[in-house]
């Protein structure tokens, strides 16, 4: 199989009358989600939409979301997953803008912020909601693509077109759009199928939103891949609809991020961790951790309370993203694991010179599952690559005597907040603006459930007399929820080296040393 078009029909052609997914309104078979998404193929033709043209999808998880992304795929266009958190209309409008998307399939609750970025984006033809038969300007009902009877015009679709475009955060303040081809996403969702040793009668659950990479791939495409049903929660919060679903369905695969393994250890105790662990986790034979750095001392609660092995694996939005994993059969606590199959890791030094078993340096990564590169931006394409054609990852990493990985610490300046990236640099840029601030760093700090929180540090211009409150108040205004900051702290100067950069490591060790003497 070479295109995510192949996966589909052969699934579909398989096993056509097999539960693909169960959501919350109900189920869908494998046969009914090609036919939707042939219709809705046809329907994205009908309008001129084609090859190479750009369909953002700005939408929690659901089957239209999954109908939307494979619509495009079969007709050579490209599906652009937009991160719904993001509300603000000025980098609403530089996404659709950046990849001249030619329509946005949505929902009713993210129809303010597009309408306010619609003004912005001249290229823009078509919104289509799935959840309202009553629209106005561009916009239209999302059904009303799914009235055609006739199927899509055949395109020829191959393995190195691209298929999806994702938008990562940038250091310097603008989102990348990150290039991923039909092959990078079809060998990289093989690969994980292989090395977590997943069957076809496995039941997987997709809590992490689908914009994410590790949702995608680590979820819909694995199951798909394997012909196996996917429980499908439109969103994470709250818990108990989820659970019920994975109770009632008998999820046996848990894919999500650190943070929710840390909560539902806490859980596991008593007469509600009883039910936990031998109704909602009655089936689950394994869970699956990424995004976000796992500590041991969460796969260790987890493990012991829910009697549920955690395998943590490694990767990027430019690697589709898995890289490496551990196995059932071999792992390593604090280890990602190895490599997947088709996929190398090298530890490189800053003059791009491999280092031996034990060095430190970044690790480089080359591989079926490698980007295309960053869409339009050619220059930043050149520099993330290594005159040998490795992958950069920004991260700094050790390769042990067996060749399993280990994570020593992000050289990129960015936090990981409940599994999304936030760079310090498009936060920071929102504080200077503030006309009473000075100076302005953030860091991230670990919060009560060993996930990452943002706190910032604000030097104030002579004679102003902004408080923290006022500063916060700020970030509500100016940042989508998961990049502010949690806390503010004014202080009188930043610590500088010489040629006057801040050195967020003093102001780490400071936050490690306050909660010490707390402790």
């Amino acid at each position: 199989m070479k295109t995510l078009n192949d996966l589909l029909d052969a699934a579909a052609q398989a096993s056509p009358g097999k539960t693909a997914y169960a959501t919350p309104e109900g189920s869908v078979t494998f046969a009914a989600l090609r036919g939707r998404v042939m219709k809705a193929a046809a329907g994205l033709q009908g309008l001129g939409v084609g090859r190479q043209d750009c369909v953002a999808i700005v939408h929690r998880n659901g089957v239209e979301f999954i109908v939307a992304y494979f619509a495009a795929a079969r007709i050579g266009a490209v599906a652009v997953p937009v991160n719904f958190m993001v509300q603000k209309a000025d980098e609403l409008a530089f996404i659709l803008n950046d990849c001249k998307a030619a329509g946005v399939v949505t929902q009713r609750e993210f129809l303010p912020g597009l309408r306010k970025a619609i003004t912005a984006t001249p290229d823009l033809r078509h919104v289509w909601v799935t959840d309202a038969e009553e629209c106005k300007g561009i916009e239209r009902p999302f059904s009303s693509l799914l009235s055609h009877e006739v199927s899509p015009t055949a395109t020829a679709v191959g393995e190195e077109d691209v298929a999806a475009i994702l938008y990562t955060s940038g250091t310097t303040g603008q989102p990348k759009g990150v290039m991923l081809t039909h092959r990078n996403l079809v060998t990289n969702a093989l690969g994980a199928v292989e090395i977590f040793g997943l069957r076809p009668s496995d039941v997987g659950l997709c809590i992490l939103p689908m914009f994410h990479s590790f949702s995608w791939t680590g979820t819909v495409l694995v199951c798909l891949a394997l012909r196996s049903k996917l429980v499908i929660s439109p969103a994470i919060v709250p818990a108990k609809p989820w659970l019920k679903m994975m109770g009632r369905h008998g999820v046996s695969i848990v894919a999500a991020v650190p943070q929710v393994y840390g909560v539902l250890a806490k859980e596991a105790k008593g007469l509600k961790g009883l039910v936990l662990r031998h109704w909602f986790f009655r089936r689950v034979r394994l869970a699956i951790s990424g995004a976000a750095p796992l500590s041991a001392a969460i796969a260790e609660v987890f493990e012991r309370a829910m009697g549920i092995p955690v395998l943590e694996g490694y990767g990027l939005t430019e690697t589709s993203p898995v890289a490496t994993a551990n196995t059932l059969s071999e792992r390593r606590p604090g280890s990602v694991g190895r490599p997947i199959r088709g996929v190398a890791v090298k530890i490189f030094d800053d003059a791009e010179r491999e280092l031996p078993v034990g060095g430190e340096g970044e690790i480089c990564i080359k591989g079926d599952n490698v980007m295309k590169g960053y869409y339009n931006l050619a220059d930043a394409t050149r520099e993330v690559f290594t005159k040998d054609g490795w992958l950069k990852s920004g991260d700094i990493g050790v390769i042990d005597e067996e060749g399993f990985l280990y994570i020593r610490d992000r050289k990129k300046d960015m936090i990981i907040v409940k599994g999304l990236k936030v760079f310090s640099a498009q936060v920071e840029a929102k504080l200077l603006d503030h006309p009473a601030v000075s100076e302005a760093a953030i860091i991230g700090v670990p919060d009560e459930h060993h996930d990452e929180m943002i706190k910032a540090f604000i030097v104030l211009n002579k004679d102003a007399r902004a408080t923290e409150a006022d500063l916060m108040q700020w970030c509500r205004e100016k940042l989508d929820p998961y990049k502010r900051p949690r806390t503010v702290e004014i202080v009188g100067s930043l610590p500088k080296n010489a040629l006057q950069k801040v050195l967020k490591r003093e102001l780490r060790r400071g936050e490690l040393e306050k909660r010490a003497s707390s402790g």
